[in-house]
């Protein structure tokens, strides 16, 4: 494909986009999905004429088409990288750090000086880098993807924590004296009233971590690891200038992290139906 022909293919899906997102038919779910569809291929067909008719050296960037070809033929090892990065390192610290801010931040809505005390703190652990965690995880729980779970632990706690404070503390005061005056417990209260106000904020903090947890998987992995793994592949490939496998491990991260955001999306669909936001979805 020469250069030419790409920026026509771009062309093309460009002007097929802005026609569905003009349509009367732009909020139906088809046109939606349709339209980033459409631009994720005009990328990749430019990217592919570009590489192919500047003639860019393989080892500066790959194109598309030699990618597709790394893809199938290591797809036994993207296969266990995948789980052990994705879903025993990554999957396993978002569940556990979800969990446990989930339940601590009811703690602290129900014990008020743990606000003051723990939330500050909180946030000076949020602005740790993780280059300077990963490698005490390392120390301090092995090279398998134990460690890499906690570094994910860390990394997802503290932003959900923060989004369900604020989101307990999201109910008016006229519905909280409302269920005061029926004679509801706390926790009848937070089952019935605040954890329900409270799902768009977890929503967001959740959409947040899960972008966070393979980014901190992956890169936790090149302070020591298996011979196994993303962030490892993606190391030890480009010591050997093996691109094309550096951008398929990165190609296959992408599509995880792409699936879990849709995913939590999909949920906040349903849980939070009844919310301004999912008007109109």
């Amino acid at each position: 494909m020469s250069v030419w022909a790409a920026l026509g293919f771009w062309l093309v899906c460009w002007a097929l986009n802005t026609g569905l997102a003009r349509s009367r038919f732009a909020q139906r779910r088809a046109v939606r999905i349709a339209i980033p569809v459409l631009f994720g291929l005009a990328v990749l067909g430019l990217w592919q004429g570009i590489v192919v008719g500047l003639s860019v050296p393989e080892v500066i960037l790959p194109a598309p088409s030699v990618i597709g070809v790394a893809i199938i033929a290591n797809l036994p090892t993207l296969w266990a990288d995948f789980i052990q990065t994705i879903l025993k390192g990554a999957l396993s610290g978002y569940l556990l750090g979800v969990g446990a801010a989930c339940a601590v931040a009811v703690l602290v809505d129900r014990v008020p000086f743990l606000r003051a005390g723990l939330l500050p703190i909180g946030n000076f652990v949020a602005a740790l880098p993780i280059v300077g965690i990963a490698p005490i995880m390392v120390m301090w729980f092995g090279f398998d993807w134990q460690s890499k779970a906690a570094v994910v632990f860390v990394m997802v706690f503290f932003p959900v924590l923060v989004n369900m404070v604020a989101g307990l503390a999201a109910s008016e005061r006229m519905q909280r004296d409302l269920m005061a005056t029926w004679g509801a417990s706390y926790l009848q209260a937070l089952v019935k009233l605040r954890l329900p106000a409270a799902m768009p904020f977890l929503f967001n903090g959740l959409k947040i971590s899960a972008t966070l947890a393979l980014i901190g998987a992956i890169v936790a992995e090149n302070f020591g690891s298996p011979t196994v793994g993303m962030g490892f592949r993606i190391s030890t490939a480009v010591g050997q200038l093996a691109l094309p496998l550096v951008w398929a491990e990165i190609a296959v991260a992408a599509l995880a992290g792409s699936v879990l955001y849709g995913f939590v999306s999909a949920m906040e669909r349903v849980v939070t139906f009844w919310h301004p936001s999912q008007r109109g979805r």
